[in-house]
């Protein structure tokens, strides 16, 4: 699996990305078919918020997108890890509920 941190109009120090490639490996526990996960910081000039978005490519589907504000961003990075897990569950569900038809 392939991790990516991309900052987009911020800096993104070591200190954040090895926080979000920690937060965003532990993802596999829920779904065992992720390729790659792409996770993009950014800070528009006229907001007070960091924004995270995650965008995780599984096997045999559409990519999951998660996305979380906040004005701190190891929350915000927290928030949108939580948000891919739960996305990873449900899929992973839907994959069994299909396997079983």
């Amino acid at each position: 699996m392939r991790v990516e941190v991309v900052g987009r109009q911020v800096y993104v120090s070591d200190a954040v990305r090895s926080h979000a490639e920690g937060k965003v490996e532990k993802l596999t526990r829920y779904f065992d078919g992720i390729q790659q996960i792409t996770c993009a910081i950014s800070k528009p000039d006229h907001h007070h918020l960091f924004r995270v978005e995650l965008v995780v490519d599984v096997e045999k589907g559409e990519d999951l997108i998660s996305h979380a504000d906040n004005e701190d961003l190891y929350t915000a990075l927290d928030l949108a890890v939580g948000k891919s897990q739960r996305q990873l569950t449900d899929y992973k569900e839907k994959l069994k509920q299909g396997k079983r038809s």
